[in-house]
């Protein structure tokens, strides 16, 4: 097949998977077109198969604002009929999914069609897709989709729920490749953070207010009163300086350590004891399933798809929003008992791999393609 790929080329959950999708398509012999206003991250070399157009947003006097949803438009169009585009796949809802549909109905004006998916990951649901302006906009751009799909029951039951939408949403998790993300058993960094032997306590985000960084923090400061241990923040945003500003209120500034946006996720995990997810919202948790698939236990908040993704008691712990308390407690339960520890890391690895690896989730996505393309 031929198709076109639509993300934000961020770091974050839905670029992620929107890239690996596209990779894991071109390694079986699909082309694949990526269309964003620029590369997405994960596309940090040639690989065959695979090719990238930039949006071209042009800038007049006229317009204060950038025409992103319109030159994306324009842009769709152009590869749509010069790469001769069986299918576009739009990863986001805003303004993805109604790029698309104009694009959709332009081609309809010259008797040609192309049939696009909208995969939802979140926040277009949960938080953009909310906003009084935005919930007309995201509700016909899910109902005028040739197909629709989830990242989780949650987030489907939400879309159900929040939109009022009458239609079907397939459920196809994010999946990660289990022979990148493993155990290894050289742990180069580990050293390096632990310096005196301490644990180490790992998260990953885009340092957003919904991802409630500053719990990680104070999780940190309960934790050492049992048991010397540092905590690894990975990822920018927001919320950064707030989150260093309580480390030195804490005087935890030198058990903290920032290490910013970066690419060598599975040695940096590798290095971690326990990945820590508090967040306030999650409709998958796509770095939890990194750290999983690491071997790694995960302790979170009870939302979203996160308890479809941890076994609480199996694969790590599951507590309730804010609850810090709480979550310190099943930090240190896990740290302070090696032998449940190993069994929660063990079953961590064997539930990513057995349903989050790429060679599950990726066929479900052709399967789902192809039923589109066949309906008419």
């Amino acid at each position: 097949m031929r198709i076109g790929i639509t993300c934000y080329p961020t770091y974050g959950g839905s670029g992620v998977v929107a890239t690996e999708l596209g990779l894991a398509l071109a390694s079986m012999g699909h082309q694949v077109h990526f269309i964003s206003y620029a590369m997405p991250q994960r596309l940090n070399r040639f690989v065959e198969n695979i090719f990238f157009h930039e949006v071209e947003i042009a800038s007049y006097p006229l317009f204060e604002h950038s025409l992103y949803g319109l030159s994306l438009t324009s842009k769709m169009l152009e590869v749509i009929e010069y790469e001769k585009l069986d299918l576009m796949h739009v990863h986001y809802a805003i303004p993805h999914a109604v790029s698309a549909y104009l694009a959709k109905q332009i081609r309809k004006k010259t008797n040609k069609d192309i049939k696009f998916i909208t995969t939802l990951h979140g926040t277009d649901i949960t938080l953009m897709g909310l906003e009084p302006s935005f919930m007309p906009l995201v509700k016909f751009s899910i109902e005028e989709s040739d197909g629709v799909t989830a990242v989780s029951r949650f987030l489907k039951e939400k879309t159900l729920t929040n939109f009022n939408v009458n239609r079907d949403i397939e459920v196809i998790y994010n999946f990660i490749d289990t022979e990148k993300f493993k155990p290894l058993d050289d742990k180069p960094y580990h050293e390096k953070f632990a310096t005196h032997g301490e644990k180490i306590l790992v998260h990953t985000s885009n340092f957003r207010a919904v991802k409630r960084v500053p719990d990680t923090i104070r999780i940190l400061q309960k934790v050492k009163k049992e048991v010397p241990a540092k905590l690894v923040l990975i990822g920018d945003g927001p919320d950064r300086s707030e989150c260093e500003r309580l480390t030195r209120e804490l005087d935890l500034q030198k058990d903290v350590i920032f290490l910013g946006k970066q690419d060598a996720l599975p040695e940096i995990l590798n290095a971690a004891d326990i990945f820590l997810m508090p967040s306030q919202s999650e409709s998958f948790g796509l770095s939890a399933l990194e750290a999983m698939a690491c071997g790694i236990p995960v302790v979170s908040s009870s939302v979203g798809g996160l308890p479809e993704l941890i076994i609480h008691n199996e694969t790590g712990y599951i507590a309730e929003i804010g609850d810090i308390d709480r979550m310190a407690k099943y930090v240190i339960d896990l740290l302070t008992n090696e032998k449940k520890y190993k069994i929660f890391s063990k079953n961590s690895r064997e539930r990513a791999v057995k349903y989050f690896d790429k060679n599950i989730i990726v066929p479900k996505y052709i399967e789902y393609y192809e039923r589109i393309l066949n309906t008419p």
